[in-house]
């Protein structure tokens, strides 16, 4: 059976940090339509949230 967690190595995350955490967040529609497209979906909102974690870290 798939550990319903997530493998980390089966991600673009380092081995040592495990995808334990869930975020929920409301959008429209549309929004979500968009992302269910994506080729990985989750990679996708994980990458685009640590693009705005680090630019706001940068400002």
């Amino acid at each position: 059976m798939a550990n319903p967690k997530g493998n980390p190595q089966n991600f673009d995350n380092p081995p040592s940090k495990d995808l334990t955490s869930t975020v929920t967040f409301r959008c429209t529609d549309e929004m979500k339509e968009e992302i269910k497209s994506q080729d990985n979906p989750g990679q996708f909102c994980r990458d685009a949230v640590q693009e705005k974690l680090d630019k706001n870290k940068n400002k």
